[in-house]
């Protein structure tokens, strides 16, 4: 049933291949076609952008009320790329193994080469329309390192490259909108997806101020909408970020692939209390300099500076010396949590670690440390009062971003004809864990370098089919579908806020399908998320009506969180080994490192939806690997 569509032919030379014998649509037809694109951060704007200039009409949308406030633009360390300004022995190969070892050989060597290939692309499409880089003193560009490398190949606009690239690809939308091929949609939220004879052929979107459902036809549908890390509750992610247009599209036949693959970001401020809503991040890029560390001694209650150098365990550097505190993210969490649980934990609630830039000051002198992170230790100070230049900062991990997504093909089609998904909506090329500064690279190249190209092969053969009816009868039964299931929400008339479900949900998921996972957590994980359903279903309260609602907008995607963290907690306890973020207890090393099993497991799990009351069904698509062999996974 899944056809990975990886070209033949020798690794380097898939991607070109492809590309010369894709079908094409010509310039004077590609007028007649539409195409809609769900989501204007990175992915979606770089598509919509690109798709609008080559001259498809196209619609884009999003919740937010400008493109600008999309979830790329948090994004803050740097976008990976193989130019090897360095000279430190960089290569489009090299990425391609490091991205392979990252991920923990979960993921397709096509599509992970592929990424490498489009790199440094990137850069130059980056650096033509204005994007600020970081440049050393002659001007050249400068890079710096991230986890799980040991190359200097991330490019970086100080603690800002997601909002720089971000503004890129808006100037590169906006542009396309006054010349008329893109229409915006700004404050409109997807509610369904319309499929027509197995075809992608639309939405049902909901205008956010009016409440007013519309009907919007296409011949090909995009989704760009991002990652469902805000599953936790507390996650990096902001409060608006949400997996309910995966989801729904899951629904309506789209396979969802190996959706327990959750990233756990190791350099986030720690919880303070039950009153937040969501964590900062702290940029990985903050590791090059600062030092990981906690003290020897269990509930030591002096302040970090007065802890002596030979009273300090540097944890990272001890167990990992030939990668230390830029060791992977996975890795580097479960470390902070091991130190964590042991009773070294430090701060109020005990539940951080230490990030130091002591030594690297000395070196170098605040000023560098100031010029290379000054936005960031800004940042900390005006959320802690605490001037990080002068002690340490207090760290630990939070729920950051979503591996798992949309299974998608070479093409990055999914399972449903015509639709897509870029970005983190699918789950493409990270396997088991992401390498910091691969998130903007991939949500970039998917929608510069790769749609455009692989969109066209499938929409070559829709010329013929003219115009897309929205008066189509499938687009009244999905719009009845959703008016019937708004009006559910707001008939329940409970005593217990959409929050309340959320952060229950989130403190479940964190606790037996987070950082560490076992069998018997998961199996009543699963008893207590359809205890915690069917209690929202009974309980939830939605106050206002059918207009501007931002509570009727939350409950929305609670219940869709509902449905997939069961599916999460499914696809891990189906998954017996330990791999990347997925580190279930039961097969781990006496060192508490992760034990692979390749022999069962060398496979992308893809689940199709069971219906409300059935059971997920596994599909799955066995990985090949002919050019790289797996390996023990090893930081040491």
């Amino acid at each position: 049933m899944l056809e990975s569509k990886i070209p033949e032919g020798p690794l380097e030379q898939k991607w070109s291949h492809y590309k010369s014998t894709a079908k094409l649509v010509n310039p004077a037809n590609r007028k007649h076609l539409d195409i809609i694109v769900v989501g204007t951060g990175l992915a979606g704007s770089a598509v919509a952008a690109s798709l609008g200039e080559m001259g498809y009409r196209v619609k884009s949308f999003c919740f937010q009320d400008s493109p600008r406030r999309a979830h790329s633009v948090a994004a803050q360390g740097g976008v990976n790329a193989c130019k090897n300004y360095k000279n430190d022995g960089d290569s489009v190969y090299r990425m391609f193994y490091d991205t392979l070892k990252g991920g923990d050989f979960r993921s397709r060597e096509g599509n992970v080469y592929r990424l490498a290939e489009c790199s440094a692309a990137l850069i130059d499409q980056a650096v033509a329309q204005g994007v600020p880089f970081g440049r050393e003193y002659g001007g050249y560009l400068n890079n710096r390192s991230f986890g799980g490398v040991q190359v200097s190949r991330t490019f970086y606009a100080r603690g800002q490259t997601g909002q720089q690239l971000l503004l890129g690809a808006y100037q590169a939308l906006m542009r396309q909108v006054a010349a008329g091929t893109v229409k915006l949609f700004s404050r409109h939220e997807m509610q369904e997806l319309v499929v027509i004879d197995g075809k992608a052929r639309g939405i049902i979107v909901r205008n956010m101020d009016t409440g007013a459902l519309e009907r919007h036809g296409a011949h090909a549908v995009v989704l760009a909408t991002g990652g469902f890390g805000k599953i936790y509750y507390l996650s990096t992610l902001a409060m608006g970020c949400n997996g309910s247009a995966i989801w729904r599209a899951h629904k309506k036949g789209a396979l969802m692939a190996s959706p327990s693959w959750t990233q756990i970001h190791p350099t986030s401020l720690p919880q303070s209390g039950e009153y937040q809503s969501k964590l900062t991040l702290m940029s990985e890029s903050l590791r090059n300099d600062g030092r990981i560390w906690v003290p020897k001694n269990r509930d030591d209650q002096r302040e970090p500076n007065q802890i002596p150098e030979e009273e300090r365990d540097y944890y990272l550097e001890r167990r990992y010396p030939a990668f230390g505190n830029l060791s992977p993210r996975d890795i580097s969490s479960r470390a902070a949590k091991e130190r964590i649980d042991a009773g070294y934990g430090i701060g109020p609630l005990k539940n951080a670690v230490y990030l130091d830039f002591s030594k690297a000051i000395r070196e170098q002198g605040e000023g560098k440390i100031r010029e290379k992170y000054g936005n960031l230790f800004r940042m900390y100070e005006k959320i802690t009062a605490v001037n990080a230049y002068k002690e340490p900062m207090r760290i630990s991990p939070a729920a950051h971003f979503s591996m798992g997504g949309l299974w998608v093909d070479y093409e990055l089609m999914t399972t449903i004809p015509g639709l897509y998904a870029l970005g983190e909506a699918n789950f493409a090329d990270h396997g088991a864990n992401r390498l910091g500064a691969n998130s903007l690279l991939q949500a970039c190249v998917d929608g510069y370098f790769i749609a455009p190209y692989t969109m066209a092969n499938y929409l070559a053969n829709e010329i013929k089919s003219g115009p897309i009816d929205v008066q189509h009868p499938a687009f009244a039964e999905a719009e009845q579908a959703v008016q019937e299931q708004l009006k559910l929400l707001l008939a329940i008339q409970g005593t217990l806020s959409a929050d309340h479900f959320h952060k229950t949900l989130g403190k479940i998921l964190y606790d037996r399908c987070g950082l560490s996972r076992s069998r018997q957590g998961l199996e009543s994980a699963i008893t207590d998320i359809r205890s915690l359903r069917e209690q929202f279903h009974q309980e939830l309260r939605v106050p206002g009506g059918n207009g501007l609602n931002s509570e009727l907008e939350k409950a929305g995607r609670v219940a869709d969180y509902l449905e997939l963290g069961e599916l999460m907690c499914y696809d891990a306890l189906t998954r017996e080994e330990s791999c990347g973020a997925h580190f279930r207890e039961e097969y781990q090393t006496a060192e508490g490192e992760a034990v692979r099993n390749d022999a069962d497991f060398s496979f992308i799990s893809a689940w199709e939806w069971g219906g409300a009351e059935g059971q997920p069904i596994l599909h799955k698509e066995p990985l090949h690997f002919e050019f790289v062999t797996p390996t023990v996974r090893s930081y040491k």
